[in-house]
């Protein structure tokens, strides 16, 4: 007698944002639920505006209630986390229907951020700020 293993099917994608790096994977699955390093998603995104920018692809895609969607995000900070949460989901949802691709795109959500930190120059005191000038 050999036991088989239960095996869904799911996508993984990767989502970036500054330095914010997502690797999500969607199911397909009758509800839908969010997992985010091991937690809810209310959990690990506690404001209901960083909620909604995890949930905005599935909920313009109209396909909220098909997939379960979990990921790892490391690196950068909370904001930067969600939106690349959603840029990962996005990417999934791209190659599970491809008929999204117009209303995603238009939404921006295709679209990595590229906007980073500039690094500090020798001589000043941040990307650009020079130090206090004196007369004498």
């Amino acid at each position: 007698m050999t036991i088989k293993k239960a095996t869904k099917k799911y996508l993984e994608t990767v989502g970036r944002r500054k330095t914010a790096v997502a690797r999500v994977r969607i199911t397909e699955a009758d509800k839908s639920t969010y997992v985010v390093n091991g937690k809810k998603l209310s959990e690990y995104f506690p404001t209901n505006e960083l909620q909604g920018i995890v949930k905005d692809a599935l909920k313009i895609s109209k396909v909220e209630a098909k997939f379960t969607v979990s990921g790892l995000v490391k690196g950068g900070g909370i904001n930067a986390q969600a939106e690349a949460f959603r840029h990962g989901i996005s990417r999934a949802l791209l190659i599970f229907d491809e008929e999204s691709k117009k209303t995603l795109k238009k939404a921006g959500f295709l679209k990595r951020d590229p906007r980073m930190k500039e690094r500090k120059k020798f001589g000043l005191k941040k990307a650009r700020k020079s130090p206090q000038w004196n007369k004498r």
